[in-house]
């Protein structure tokens, strides 16, 4: 459904009022005068209408009359008393559903799914309220994960084994770029993890020349494949077994890469993971929770950098997305 944006913006002595609003529906906001300390009352009602027209009523707070605006997707209220220069946000409303609800407990290491009731039968309910709190205390993280994964530089495509699937010169050049933007971000890196396939490896094992002291390791699961089938599909057929063997690991490696810091974790760490292009597409997906046959949507570049963030409540952003920026134009590639 299309929507009609409109925006008014109220100006007075003691406040100023901003509505962003779509039609379908009529919300009424009626606000009284600003006390000395600069609250005020907001009340919402809100009635049917067809109309498209965005309409104000009421000149002057002092006449305590209502604002009505035509049409409600969000609004949003800014109060400004001058004699307190005291801001306060009033409330927003909205009444549209989301179409997918985020899942919480998508790592499965939410706090509470992790306390474990009590079994003792003859313990009060003071007692059991006391050990619930104390669990979900013990099983709360403080600490943020970053994760910044590396997809390879580029590579001999002409190569037939994973051994002759080498970097090539620009490759090599294009990893040692990678390596100097990771140097330059300051960042205390904790590991750096590698798929065992050997443009993934030699890109790893460039970049850890600008961190000779970081701890090293390799994966299997983190080895390209074809994670699901994609959609729309692709014109490159891949037999179902693929997808079927492929995606069980790769979906494995997501398990095992992506989830929310232990809580025995006390301070933030960055994660470096070198890896491939489809693996790299298929984690972003299910990381943000967007379909994940939405994979090959995503295109990135040889040796790009794509940030994520996982926070101790589990909520997860998305910071650089294939950047390469950080290399000369000449030296982007991404086939």
């Amino acid at each position: 459904m299309c929507a009609q944006l409109s925006r008014e913006t109220r100006r007075s002595q003691n406040f100023v009022f901003i509505i962003i609003s779509f039609y379908d529906s009529v919300i009424g906001l009626y606000m009284e005068p600003l006390t000395s300390s600069g609250s005020a009352v907001l009340q919402e009602v809100e009635e049917s209408t067809t109309t498209t027209t965005t309409w104000l009523v009421g000149v002057d707070w002092h006449d305590e009359v209502p604002f009505f605006f035509g049409g409600v997707a969000v609004a949003v209220g800014v109060i400004y008393n001058e004699s307190q220069k005291h801001t306060t946000k009033a409330s927003w409303t909205t009444n549209v559903e989301p179409s997918v609800k985020w899942d919480h407990n998508w790592d499965r290491c939410d706090p509470a799914s992790l306390v474990k009731p009590s079994k003792n039968k003859n313990s009060s309910d003071e007692k059991d309220a006391k050990y619930a709190e104390n669990e979900l205390k013990k099983n709360t993280p403080t600490a943020t994960r970053h994760l910044l994964l590396i997809r390879h530089g580029q590579y001999n495509t002409d190569g037939e084994e994973d051994n002759q699937r080498y970097l090539t010169e620009l490759g090599r050049k294009q990893a040692e770029y990678a390596g100097q933007r990771l140097k330059d971000l300051g960042l205390s890196y904790t590991v750096l993890l590698s798929s065992t396939m050997t443009r993934a490896k030699e890109t790893a094992d460039i970049i850890q020349k600008f961190f000779p002291n970081l701890p090293r390791k390799e994966t299997d699961m983190l080895r390209t494949g074809a994670p699901i089938p994609p959609e729309p599909p692709n014109d490159h057929w891949q037999p179902k077994k693929q997808f079927l063997q492929d995606g069980a690991r790769i979906e494995a490696a997501f398990k095992n890469v992506f989830h929310r810091a232990d809580p025995s974790q006390e301070i933030d760490s960055h994660e470096i993971v070198v890896c491939h292009g489809n693996v790299i597409r298929y984690f972003v997906c299910r990381a943000l929770q967007f379909p994940p046959e939405a994979w090959i949507r995503i295109s990135l570049n040889h040796a790009s950098i794509t940030w994520i963030t996982i926070r101790p409540s589990g909520r997860v952003f998305i910071r650089h997305l294939g950047e390469s920026g950080f290399m000369p134009a000449d030296k982007v590639s991404g086939d």
